[in-house]
């Protein structure tokens, strides 16, 4: 499948698709007439890509993820040290978050019971 089908199909935004070409991470990818050709391994792959960027990987994690994955089995410690790391800094936000939830109510709170008296 072309770039521009693999970008309709799965709707990859095409700067996605070229930007993991310029990687250099499409090892199944194949140019025929000047164009790629995507299998079903280099969709699985870019999946994998689109679902790092969703989880707030930065470009440069996620070509050292990619890169680690495409070692295999033996990198998948430290595939799972990275997406610790990322876990551990999202349950941050949330715990951050939930405090400012919280600020918030109590801010409310008093205004509404100011209102009361």
């Amino acid at each position: 499948m072309t770039i521009n089908e693999a970008s309709e199909r799965y709707k990859i935004p095409l700067k996605i698709l070229q930007e993991y070409e310029s990687w250099g991470l499409c090892g199944e990818v194949k140019k025929v007439m000047g164009s790629w050709h995507y299998d079903e391994s280099d969709i699985e792959r870019l999946s994998t890509i689109m679902t790092l960027h969703d989880i707030g990987f930065t470009n440069d994690e996620v070509k050292k993820y990619m890169r680690l994955l495409l070692k295999g089995k033996s990198t998948e410690k430290e595939r799972l040290k990275m997406l610790g790391e990322k876990r551990n800094g999202t349950l941050d936000e949330i715990h951050f978050k939930e405090k400012q939830l919280d600020r918030l109510d109590y801010l409310r709170f008093e205004i509404q019971k100011s209102n009361q008296k």
